[in-house]
């Protein structure tokens, strides 16, 4: 799989990234650090302890992240959440649908990171 390949399993804007980051190896260097990133985990336990605070800077992250990396499907699906979360105080059941979104997206982004990345080897 080539890294453009890989943006496109996941949904992103190749020509946005490679246009900042340059070089093939440069995008991969950074989509490597997406599939550790804590933001994801975290997001997800701040939620299931009804923390809005902490979930929606989780959510920011990986937002921006996202962005950075014209993660374009993923970013919009955390983008939801993140504007759901912003300003709130407490939990509603809203946003079990748009965790669910960021859920899919972000397991679709990471196995296809990790895809990449094992065809790069």
């Amino acid at each position: 799989m080539t890294v453009k390949e890989c943006y496109q399993a996941m949904g992103g804007d190749y020509e946005d990234a490679i246009g900042r980051l340059r070089t093939d190896e440069r995008v991969m260097r950074f989509l490597g650090k997406v599939a550790d990133d804590g933001s994801f985990s975290l997001l997800q336990s701040a939620l299931a302890a009804h923390n809005i605070q902490e979930a929606f800077r989780a959510a920011h992250t990986l937002k921006g992240i996202c962005m950075n990396l014209s993660l374009t499907r993923l970013a919009a699906s955390a983008h939801a959440i993140t504007e759901a979360l912003r300003g709130r105080e407490t939990y509603g059941d809203d946003l079990a649908p748009l965790m669910a979104a960021v859920s899919a997206d972000h397991e679709q982004t990471v196995r296809a990171i990790r895809a990449c990345a094992a065809a790069q080897n």
